[in-house]
């Protein structure tokens, strides 16, 4: 009860029910699908093009700066209540494809030796540390980014600013996830991509609708 009061206060009825299913839901596909696969054969799909793009440690700071704008965007989508059931639906679609690929197509990278004298280097490791290079295609950290974008594309009651900022911040961190050697091209472009597709499944297929009736029992316009 402690943990519902206090996310209750921070986001009113009737988003914070499906916002802390989708990170739950996000946990399980990502960290979840690790216990099964940690032990399989891991597809590295690194490419020449891949090994071509520099390893830049100090854009770790965008890459972190990602978590921020997920919350900042997933919340903002949800208070919007017009495409909040858009957003959470495509979100959890989006995760339940990743996690079936996980499962049926886990994939690794190696990753570079950090200097130690390299700007943020220890931000880096810190990174290193927490996200071990798994369960990389598609990217997550590219399909929450763009889905953050696509909530806000093209709302007029969203300052023009904003708008602009989330397509650039989306784009940087996915060259962040390439620069950082967490992820490769393949992983990025397909992370974009699913992001996209979910949220047009979404949006033309009555499913945001739906699924923001089966939290709230109210109909949204997606």
């Amino acid at each position: 009860m402690g943990l519902s009061r206090t996310v209750k206060k921070l986001i009113p009825d009737p988003g914070w029910k499906p916002l802390l299913f989708a990170f739950f839901f996000q946990c399980l596909a990502f960290s979840g699908t690790r216990l099964l696969n940690s032990s399989w054969t891991h597809l590295d799909m690194t490419t020449v093009l891949d090994r071509a793009i520099p390893f830049l440690p100090w854009t770790v700071a965008v890459y972190a700066a990602a978590y921020l704008f997920w919350a900042v965007g997933y919340n903002l989508a949800v208070f919007q209540e017009d495409r909040a059931g858009r957003f959470l639906a495509a979100d959890i679609l989006g995760k339940a494809v990743c996690l079936v690929i996980f499962l049926a197509l886990p994939t690794a990278n190696l990753r570079p030796v950090i200097p130690q004298s390299a700007p943020l280097s220890w931000m880096l490791k810190v990174i290193y540390a927490l996200d071990t290079p798994d369960n990389l295609f598609p990217s997550l950290h590219c399909f929450n980014s763009w889905l953050c974008w696509a909530s806000v594309r093209g709302r007029r009651d969203i300052p023009a600013w904003y708008r602009t900022f989330s397509l650039v911040l989306a784009l940087a961190i996915a060259a962040s996830t390439l620069t950082v050697k967490q992820h490769v091209l393949a992983d990025a472009a397909a992370g974009f991509a699913l992001a996209e597709l979910c949220w047009q499944a979404a949006g033309h297929t009555g499913l945001g609708a739906w699924y923001w009736r089966l939290w709230t029992r109210r109909k949204a316009v997606v």
